[in-house]
């Protein structure tokens, strides 16, 4: 190639980046706005839906806000999550790892009302990220502005949950690890799992903490409320027997978690582990002092978390339904 194309060629291309970054778009294929002309109302009814349903039934912001680590952690942005069992494959919804989680159904809801307005254009996997941010504005959190232009996902991720999925029982190492895979820092991190701030955790996941001996990093202050709520050292799964994650402000997304973490009163292990580990202790003991700035790494944290690795373009489908992929396309 001569140098003169060359140089036409790089330009054109620089022209092009430039472009894109002013029109909001990333290397992930998603932008701001996406449905600005193939659905302007979208965004809005999505938000509308979102706080109907908080004002029914309160825990579904915590519902909407744990689906966007569910899904996006797991190789993919792109509402697999949602996707029923069917004869050949496994749905992530009954995996271990989804234990507790429920109000899929108030999702088809959502995708109801986006579908009356424009059927066949906005994406669960959209819709699965939309709720959760406007969930996480039901819970006193910040408005994170994200991108949209997600596709569906045409099969379940379960086999492979384990291995991207971030646990409360592993190191404090391979959380780090799996999240810097997303481009998520420590700083991310830990103010990802400020989301511990609301909701609750089920005994199941908090016993090895206190029987047959309790741990004795937990603070003496709280294992009696634990043991009054967990006093099964083996619990039944469907029985309601949890503990809530924050008592001072359960309903509430805020700061009060890094305070209780560094009082020792954290929950799950990681909870502890993330206020005591050189890597991230730092901010955790920021985000205690500041809520701006926890609110500042979340929001950033959970934009990456959001386009991590999404369908664009002509890849997947736009489903009809959340729970289904489109007829003729289920795959092994």
């Amino acid at each position: 190639m001569a140098p003169s194309s060359s140089c036409l060629c790089l330009f054109l291309l620089a022209v092009f980046v430039l472009s894109a970054l002013g029109n909001g778009e990333s290397s992930s294929g998603l932008m701001m706005d996406f449905y600005k002309e193939s659905c302007p109302q979208a965004e809005d009814i999505i938000r509308e839906q979102v706080k109907l349903l908080y004002k029914r039934h309160k825990n579904t912001a915590f519902s909407w806000l744990r689906n966007i680590f569910h899904d996006c952690a797991v190789q993919s942005c792109d509402a697999s999550l949602l996707l029923d069992s069917t004869r050949k494959t496994l749905s992530e919804k009954e995996t271990d790892r989804s234990f507790g989680m429920r109000n899929f159904r108030y999702l088809e809801d959502i995708k109801d009302a986006v579908e009356r307005e424009c059927p066949g254009v906005v994406s669960c996997a959209d819709i699965l990220v939309l709720s959760g941010r406007d969930g996480i504005v039901a819970l006193g959190g910040p408005f994170i502005p994200l991108k949209t232009g997600r596709r569906d996902g045409k099969k379940s991720r379960s086999t492979v949950v384990e291995q991207y999925l971030p646990d409360h029982n592993e190191s404090i190492s391979s959380v780090l690890d799996k999240f810097a895979a997303m481009g998520i820092d420590a700083a991310g991190v830990a103010a990802l799992h400020g989301s511990h701030s609301v909701g609750r955790t089920h005994c199941v996941k908090l016993v090895h903490r206190l029987y047959p001996e309790v741990d004795p990093a937990l603070n003496p202050d709280l294992v009696p409320h634990m043991l009054k709520k967990c006093y099964d050292p083996i619990p039944d799964p469907k029985a309601v027997q949890y503990v809530r994650n924050d008592r001072g402000t359960p309903m509430k997304l805020d700061n009060n978690y890094y305070r209780n973490i560094l009082d020792n009163k954290g929950l799950l292990m990681v909870d502890h582990e993330l206020a005591h580990d050189p890597r991230t202790r730092p901010y955790v003991k920021k985000m205690a002092k500041s809520q701006e700035y926890f609110f500042q790494h979340f929001g950033r944290a959970i934009a990456l978390l959001s386009e991590n690795n999404p369908l664009t373009g002509d890849q997947g489908e736009i489903r009809r339904h959340c729970n289904v992929a489109n007829k003729n396309h289920y795959e092994e």
